[in-house]
């Protein structure tokens, strides 16, 4: 039974994992803590950079020799394979771990084995002690595992009443300040970031991370089907993140740099691009998370696809009446299809209040 230096051993490790989000992908994020064998902190480290020392390497360096006979807590299973460091359960075993408490299984099968590798050696292995909150914290990098496709976190900003601008198409600015930075730290905690083209004719947006120190910019992303909406000169083809722009099979980009050109198919049914077909492409190139900042359309596409993982609502307190819809056509015709999600958090961000949520799985049945 977990006690209570095993529990804030472990809460101390997710809490170190989050800070390699947004600079860790293809890679997740991790956490470990090592105490001695008299139950003091002997060192503790985090997977800072993918290609870099792993978070028990880390944690190693620091414990030194104290690592010996002591407990490791890993948010996630040490790995069992050489790709480009070594492998980690190899790494514990070297410095004379006693014992092994991990939250959550690897389902890589290059890396998952860790464990076994452990046991075989003589050392307590534990599986499971704060699953739930490891899960959550590496929540992107497990979907895109399990899923073989990036996750999607779906963001819009919005009134009270659901509207992403008013009648005359003005939109800036209906949330805060406070929301907007919100916004950036999703950005610099995501792989890509990903708009359709109405987004880029009614803003011209940049789509990098601003305000954040060391943030790894990510890679943005534009649904432009007909290669119509980004032109030369365009924000988004600045020099501050590298660009993608997904036009159909049969568009005419010539006036786009060619390095910059995704092609796709169309999709079967709709207007636009297949979006399993997107997420397969970016999941090629690494990309395990995905930011979908809009527009309306694009987001019906993905959430008509099965594709949105999480919604995070910006609701500002504000009334219009009339004015776009956050969400456009999803395939949804009747209150039984009706997506149905899980409110997992709401904060309050400055005057305006955000919500997070998930889509409940179906029942079978419905």
């Amino acid at each position: 039974m977990a006690t209570a230096a095993d529990m804030d051993a472990m809460r101390r490790a997710i809490t170190l994992a989050a800070r390699g989000l947004g600079s860790t992908s293809p890679n997740p994020v991790v956490g470990c803590v090592i105490l001695d064998a008299t139950g003091q902190q002997a060192g503790e480290g985090f997977h800072q950079r993918a290609g870099g020392p792993h978070a028990e390497i880390h944690a190693l360096r620091a414990a030194g020799h104290r690592a010996r006979g002591g407990t490791a807590y890993v948010t996630l299973e040490p790995c069992n394979h050489t790709g480009r460091t070594g492998p980690c359960a190899q790494a514990l075993l070297a410095a004379g771990v006693r014992r092994v408490v991990y939250a959550v299984g690897d389902p890589n099968p290059q890396a998952t084995g860790g464990a076994d590798t452990l046991r075989a050696g003589g050392v307590q292995v534990e599986r499971g002690l704060l699953a739930d909150e490891a899960e959550t914290g590496n929540t992107a990098w497990l979907t895109s595992v399990r899923l073989g496709r990036p996750y999607v976190l779906w963001k819009y900003a919005a009134t009270l009443d659901g509207r992403i601008a008013a009648a005359d198409a003005t939109s800036r600015w209906i949330t805060s300040p406070e929301s907007r930075a919100d916004v950036h730290r999703l950005r610099a905690e995501a792989d890509a970031v990903v708009v359709g083209s109405g987004t880029v004719r009614a803003d011209d947006p940049q789509l990098g991370v601003r305000g954040i120190d060391g943030a790894t910019q990510p890679l943005r992303v534009v649904v432009d089907t007909g290669a119509t909406a980004v032109r030369p000169g365009a924000r988004v083809l600045d020099g501050t993140a590298p660009t993608l722009i997904a036009v159909a099979d049969d568009a005419d980009s010539a006036h786009l740099p060619e390095d910059t050109v995704l092609r796709l198919p169309r999709a079967a049914t709709g207007p636009g691009l297949d979006i399993p077909a997107l997420l397969a492409a970016l999941h090629e190139r690494g990309i395990r998370s995905v930011l979908l900042e809009g527009g309306p359309v694009l987001a019906g596409s993905f959430v008509a696809a099965g594709a949105v993982d999480t919604v995070v609502g910006y609701l500002a307190p504000v009334l219009l009446g009339a004015g776009p819809a956050a969400l456009a056509d999803a395939g949804i015709s009747t209150i039984s299809q009706a997506l149905r999600l899980d409110v997992t958090g709401t904060v309050r961000i400055g005057p305006d209040l955000r919500i997070t949520a998930v889509p409940v799985p179906a029942r079978k049945g419905n």
